[in-house]
């Protein structure tokens, strides 16, 4: 297409996760005219760049998306390949438009006329729908430059097996799940491993996992019911579920799986924060100096907006965008999804963003011409396709 040309669009959904394509199975349903743009070649791709050994946090019955449950045994964990190989198979299960391999730049403007540029294309639409996900701008503190460097360095992204790790000291710097997870797995390959941090919450992890793997009756019931309880009771509209927000906010999400006890048994050495660096060794809160061979970072993600050009959007103090469920007051037709508790517990899960994502389609539909799914479909659609362009007219560079 060429840069000059503009196709119009109701709805632009950036990003190809699982939120994306949960937000594509919504309003395809609803009958709007929509494109999904991803940097990525292929649905999943994110997923299939972590550590060899991730799994999933929730068992297979709690990880489809809606309409298409996950192919794989109750009570079982998924890989984090067969979650990649779901994401691509959903995409092709439900025909979405995808742009593969494409970048978005910029984003502006307000409904109904919001512009999204990216590799020399523009799209106009009234909606635009941010769904990138969380994992997208590792964090590693500033003072990680300062480490002697003769450390090998690397992010808990970047991170894939122990053999990868060189020498025989490690030192894990983070106690959130990607930090238990990755000191327990270098520990149990005969590593020296120091796991840097106070642990989040491991209050879920003691019994979750029993819980949603029983094949026992009662043991269902209760996974059924804490899942219910996780995914419907601790949101924000909750007294309880807003307290949750608080602590997850300020220390990471809750431990689901392994926790201390695991990390203990493997081996794994505890130690306090990470404080700065000394003569290019790493010191400790409690004054204790550590020279590992290597360092993981397991310390997290950055938000990443810089192609949002929209002075009016609000970020919280993390950097999170201001949303109500999703939507961002201060600007007509911008959306997002995937975001750290925008809704609850679960709105960074595969099993919780099919909620987020149909309130976010829910309000879209409510908010445009027509005001329902059958009157979408009809001249009110057609006029705004036809004003600028026709859709359609991508066909051949879109994945479906």
């Amino acid at each position: 297409m060429e840069s000059s040309r503009t196709t119009c669009y109701d709805t632009i959904v950036v990003g190809g996760g699982q939120s994306g394509l949960a937000a594509g199975h919504y309003l395809k349903r609803a009958g709007r005219t929509f494109l999904i743009i991803d940097a990525e070649m292929r649905p999943g791709d994110t997923w299939r760049r972590r550590w060899d050994t991730l799994t999933l946090f929730s068992p297979a019955q709690y990880d489809g998306l809606p309409g298409l449950p996950f192919p794989a045994p109750e009570g079982t964990f998924p890989t984090k390949d067969e979650a990649a190989d779901y994401l691509e198979a959903y995409a092709r299960h439900f025909e979405l438009p995808i742009l593969p391999g494409v970048r978005v730049t910029r984003v502006t403007g307000a409904s109904p006329e919001m512009s999204v540029e990216c590799n020399g294309r523009r799209f106009e639409s009234r909606n635009v729908i941010v769904a990138v996900g969380t994992y997208s701008r590792p964090h590693i503190p500033q003072f990680a430059q300062q480490l002697d460097s003769s450390i090998h360095q690397l992010h808990s992204s970047e991170y894939r097996r122990p053999s990868d790790i060189p020498g025989s000291s490690v030192l894990v710097v983070g106690f959130g799940t990607s930090g238990v997870e990755i000191a327990t797995e270098l520990a149990r390959a005969g590593r020296k491993v120091v796991l840097s941090g106070h642990p989040t919450s491991q209050f879920f992890s003691r019994f979750v996992p029993t819980l949603f793997a029983s094949q026992h009756p009662v043991g269902r019931l209760l996974g059924r019911a804490y899942w219910a309880l996780m995914k419907h009771e601790i949101t924000v509209d909750t007294a309880f579920g807003r307290k949750v927000r608080s602590q997850a906010v300020g220390r990471g999400q809750p431990l689901f799986r392994l926790n201390l006890a695991h990390a203990l048994a493997a081996g794994v050495q505890i130690g306090p924060r990470l404080t700065d660096v000394q003569d290019g060794k790493a010191r400790l809160e409690n004054g204790r100096i550590l020279e590992p061979a290597a360092v993981v970072w397991c310390t997290g993600f950055l938000p990443n907006y810089p192609f949002l050009d929209l002075p009016a959007l609000s970020f919280d103090q993390k950097g999170w965008p201001v949303t109500d469920h999703g939507s961002a007051p201060q600007i007509p037709g911008l959306y997002f999804l995937g975001v750290p508790f925008q809704v609850g517990l679960t709105s960074t899960l595969l099993g919780g963003v099919g909620r987020d994502a149909e309130l976010v389609v829910r309000r879209i539909v409510r908010t445009m011409p027509g005001g329902s799914p059958a009157e979408a479909t009809g001249a009110n659609r057609r006029e705004f396709a036809l004003s600028c362009g026709d859709p359609n007219s991508l066909k051949g560079t879109v994945n479906q």
